[in-house]
């Protein structure tokens, strides 16, 4: 059987610590370093607009730890958003998705096209800006959001 490369994070719901005080700050530093490490394992749920918020994802393309972020944006039309991304601080772009509504019913954004489908509303991401792609008969859009997360190209320091 094959070796997971995680492991389930678990933090112990008891923890005896030693009545002598030097055996005691070893056992509350290792319980402090599990306690940072379970908890910076999990996938942090912000998703700011303006700003990128850290994903607590990490990525191993290489045996550097690399991080994602993401950012939200919202619209109320289909015209060019600037995004304001360093795209040489990014390594490749991990997830493009959102929604929109006509003000009745919500659809899905197709997110890394440039070519128009029809009936559908994708996007895609130049240096600049996010560009909208109508295709033919796709509903009328009065207002939604995407989120774009991208895989930082900065390698993350190990014990973070």
């Amino acid at each position: 059987m094959n070796t997971v490369v995680n492991q389930t994070p678990f933090i112990r719901t008891t923890w005896n610590f030693p009545v002598e005080a030097p055996s005691m700050s070893v056992e509350m530093n290792r319980a402090y370093v599990d306690i940072a490490s379970f908890i910076n394992a999990r996938t942090i749920g912000i998703f700011p607009t303006n700003k990128p918020a850290v994903t607590g994802e990490t990525w191993y393309f290489t045996p550097q730890k690399q991080q994602t972020l993401r950012q939200l944006f919202a619209f109320t039309s289909t015209a060019n958003i600037p995004h304001n991304l360093n795209l040489d601080r990014i390594f490749a772009f991990a997830r493009l998705f959102g929604t929109y509504t006509d003000g009745t019913n919500w659809y899905g954004l197709i997110g890394g096209t440039s070519v128009a489908i029809p009936g559908q509303i994708s996007f895609y991401i130049t240096p600049q800006d996010i560009v909208f792609v109508v295709g033919a008969g796709a509903p009328p859009l009065t207002k939604g959001n995407l989120v774009i997360e991208w895989i930082s190209n900065i390698s993350v320091r190990q014990d973070t």
